[in-house]
Parts: C-alpha cells; sequence; structure tokens
C-alpha cells in the first residue's frame, strides 16, 4: 500500500469514526431519560434539578454541547461520570485490562481450537463423525451468546453445586474473583481466577471456534481439488507436502483476513458476555452507563469500540498484503 492510499484510508476511517460517535451522541441525548433526576434521585425539586442541569451542562443547546464535547475529546479530556462522579478514564482504565484479557484467550481458543477442528473434519470430510460435528458447529454457532452463558451457568455453575459434582467441574458464576481472593496465596488467587474465567471464556471459545472450524474445513477443501494441487501431485511430491506448504498454506491464507475482522466482534461480542457474568469490562460498564444515561462515558467506549472496528479493517488489509505477494502487487 502506498503512503498517499494510507492516508486516504486514515482519512476515511477518521471520519467513520467522527460519523458514529457524533450519531451516537444525537441519538443519546434524544433518548428519554434525565441524567440529573438520575443523578439526585427521584425525591429531587425542580430548582435542584435546573441546578444539576446547568452544573452537567445540559442546559445548553445540543450542537453547542457536541462541539464542546468533542474539542476536549480530542485533547484527551474525556469528561467526569455523571454516575460515579470520576473521570471517565479511570473508568475505561479499569475496565479495559478485564475486557483484553478475555477477548486474547477468546482469540486463542477460537484459532487454535477451530483451525485444528477444521483439519480434523476435512481430513474426514462426507464422515458421519463429520456430519456430526458440523451439525454440532452450527448449532453452537446459532446461539445467542447470552443464552449459552446462561445454559453453562446453570450446568457447571448452579446445577454442578446442587447436583454435588467434583470440584474440578463446578466453576463461578459471577466476577473476576472470589470474596475471599485476598486471604489466598499467589497461586490459589491464580487458579481462583481462572476458574471465575472459564465460564465467560466457554462461551465466546465455542462460538468462536464453531464459526472459524467451519470456515477452515471448507477453506481446506476447495483449495484441495485447485488445479496447482493437482499439478503437484503429478509431479510427485510426497503427499505430507502437498498438505502442509500446498493445501494448508493457502487454504488458512483467509484465515489472515478473518483474525483482523475478529478484534472488533470480539470486544462487541463481550458486552452481553460481561454483563451476564457480571465481568467488570468494558462491555459491563458501557451497559451501566447507558442505563445510568452516563454521557461522558458511553461517548468514550462508543469511540474506543468505532476505533477498534476501523483498526480491525486495516488490521485485516495490512495482514493479507503481508501475506499475500499477489495483494502486495496489487496494492502497489
Amino acid at each position: 500500500m502506498t503512503a498517499r492510499k494510507a492516508l486516504i484510508r486514515l482519512a476515511q476511517s477518521a471520519a467513520l469514526v467522527l460519523g458514529v460517535v457524533t450519531l451516537t451522541f444525537i441519538l443519546i441525548n434524544l433518548a428519554p431519560g434525565d441524567p440529573a433526576r438520575l443523578w439526585l434521585g427521584p425525591g429531587a425539586g425542580v430548582q435542584e434539578l435546573d441546578a444539576a442541569r446547568q452544573a452537567l451542562g445540559l442546559d445548553r443547546p445540543l450542537h453547542v454541547r457536541y462541539f464542546s464535547w468533542l474539542a476536549r475529546f480530542v485533547r484527551g479530556d474525556w469528561g467526569t461520570s455523571i454516575a460515579q462522579q470520576r473521570p471517565v478514564i479511570q473508568i475505561i482504565a479499569a475496565a479495559l485490562p478485564h475486557t483484553l484479557l478475555l477477548t486474547t484467550l477468546s482469540l486463542l481458543v477460537t484459532y487454535i481450537g477451530g483451525i485444528a477442528v477444521g483439519i480434523f473434519q476435512a481430513a474426514r470430510n462426507s464422515t458421519k463423525l463429520d456430519t456430526g460435528l458440523t451439525i454440532l458447529g452450527l448449532l453452537i454457532y446459532g446461539m445467542p451468546a447470552y443464552w449459552l452463558a446462561i445454559t453453562l451457568i446453570l450446568i457447571f455453575s448452579y446445577g454442578a453445586a446442587v447436583q454435588g459434582w467434583p470440584q474440578w467441574l463446578q466453576f463461578p458464576a459471577l466476577g473476576v474473583s472470589s470474596l475471599d481472593a485476598e486471604f489466598l496465596s499467589p497461586w490459589e488467587n491464580l487458579v481462583d481466577r481462572a476458574k471465575h474465567a472459564v465460564l465467560p471464556l466457554a462461551t465466546l471459545g465455542a462460538i468462536g471456534m464453531a464459526g472459524t472450524s467451519r470456515f477452515v474445513r471448507a477453506s481446506l477443501l476447495d483449495v484441495r481439488y485447485l488445479d496447482f494441487v493437482r499439478a503437484a501431485r503429478a509431479k510427485g511430491i510426497s503427499p505430507q507436502r502437498i498438505e502442509l506448504k500446498h493445501i494448508l498454506r493457502n487454504a488458512l491464507l483467509p484465515l489472515v483476513t478473518l483474525l483482523g475482522l475478529s478484534l472488533p466482534a470480539l470486544f462487541s461480542g463481550t458486552v452481553f458476555v460481561e454483563v451476564i457474568f457480571a465481568w467488570p469490562g468494558m462491555g459491563r460498564a458501557t451497559v451501566t452507563s447507558v442505563l445510568a444515561r452516563d454521557y461522558p462515558v458511553v461517548m468514550a467506549m462508543t469511540a474506543i469500540y468505532a476505533a477498534l472496528v476501523v483498526a480491525g479493517n486495516m488490521l485485516a488489509d495490512f495482514l493479507y498484503t503481508l501475506a499475500d505477494p499477489r495483494a502486495r502487487s496489487s496494492a502497489s
């Protein structure tokens, strides 16, 4: 990609992010609900509400508030949370590590497990085992994340405790650590945190694996019957080398693009999962802020999610150009 094309792409990405945050600002300010009343409570009088709206800047016209917020946001001043009365940047700094941990582990489970299952199915194409795994994958992939999360909680948390299952099959349903975590040894604390992450990770990882395995299986079967693979077999190249160098290498190339697009999808997919499992990440903070009409937090979260979507698309293009020489030649 040339420097000119890169600059054009960056300008388009910035315009897209600006459009998203502008639309979000308009919609959230026009939505029913008064942040001042939520802040002061139902017993607040008219004068108290007017004073609160003036203090929060809600008495100014919509366009004035928007440009004021945008100017401060660009300078790095993301405002103060209305509900929590602390800087928005502190809320994001506290929530972001938890979301990054969950999404990173989910990506590893999704691609390592999905590639392994896809290769396994492609090697057993049209067998009963392949058909069974295909049906199972489609069922899991079609499940809403919140439904799968609740099902896992009912089975491996509440159900396991009631049925008296072994401790290694019982997993906590809420939070990132137990209430007595501060009294545990470092190793016990690590094990406790790992057990808390199992069900949220299983929810995101299972759905991701189901989609990735289908993609890998179809890609492998498509490449296996292309002309260059037939030519390699005609030349007498060993089957192992054909599978690894010719089929697998070319079949997994589209996954580079899928990897870049998975980043924003995972961040958005963690929203309901974090809420259900009380995981203190960005998704849960966003939902809480929307319910509280906490405009500064909602706007900051929206800008971050929009930037992640754009960055994921740009990363996908860059990785594909880096991996495929034909894309590099066409981009130059």
